[in-house]
């Protein structure tokens, strides 16, 4: 079993709270009322903005040059591909990327991203990579599920944009590097010693991860 999935095996309970959230499923049949996709994707933005910066972090706690080069590619997704998304879906409600940026931060936002860049502060490359995972990989999952529904690309569901983005070439590319990045990390530094922090770190982030759906599905729940 590879690094990843014994990690996703000792969090199982948060990574199906997670990948399976009613926020992706009403992404996926077009049911998720707009204001909780609106307000998911303007903290959604502010939130790629600090994990650009963990991404930054990882250059820095990057012992070797090819790890740098990754950090850096990542950095380059976040900030050249997934950002430009959010600015196009959100120009559609009148929305500007000045806009965006002033949105004012959701607790999940911040406990979420705050976490992340404590992990990777605190330790090595490794636990960072491990705390960003969730995210980066479990993102190219969820939208593997979604595009295989039947109505995730209907012509009324407004979010298949969404889902086509994360369910693309480029972005299942971004995450598969990232999960190969992770093994070779952890071939190299995860000791049997070192095993449960790092659980721990996973099950944390996942968690936080599942936060963030319920973040914007509860506005949802308000709305109707």
């Amino acid at each position: 079993m590879s690094f990843f999935e014994r990690l996703k095996t000792e969090a199982s309970a948060e990574w199906r709270a997670y990948t399976e959230h009613p926020f992706t499923n009403g992404l996926a049949d077009g049911s998720l009322p707009e204001a909780a996709f609106r307000h998911y994707l303007a903290q959604d933005y502010l939130f790629l903005i600090e994990f650009a910066r963990a991404y930054a972090l990882s250059v820095y706690k990057s012992p070797k040059l090819a790890d740098m080069r990754e950090a850096a590619a990542g950095l380059s997704a976040i900030l050249d591909v997934e950002m430009s998304l959010h600015v196009k879906l959100c120009a559609g409600w009148g929305l500007s990327p000045s806009d965006l940026e002033q949105t004012p931060p959701a607790v999940e936002m911040l406990a979420y991203t705050r976490y992340v860049l404590d992990a990777g502060m605190r330790g090595d490359l490794l636990a960072l990579k491990v705390a960003l995972a969730p995210c980066v990989i479990g993102y190219a999952e969820i939208a593997t599920r979604l595009a295989s529904r039947p109505d995730a690309d209907a012509r009324t569901n407004s979010y298949r944009i969404w889902i086509d983005e994360y369910a693309g070439v480029p972005y299942q590319e971004v995450a598969a590097n990232a999960r190969a990045h992770l093994e070779h990390l952890a071939d190299l530094y995860a000791t049997p010693a070192r095993e449960a922090e790092l659980i721990a770190i996973f099950k944390e982030a996942t968690r936080l991860e599942a936060d963030f759906w319920e973040m914007g599905w509860r506005v949802g729940q308000r709305v109707e």
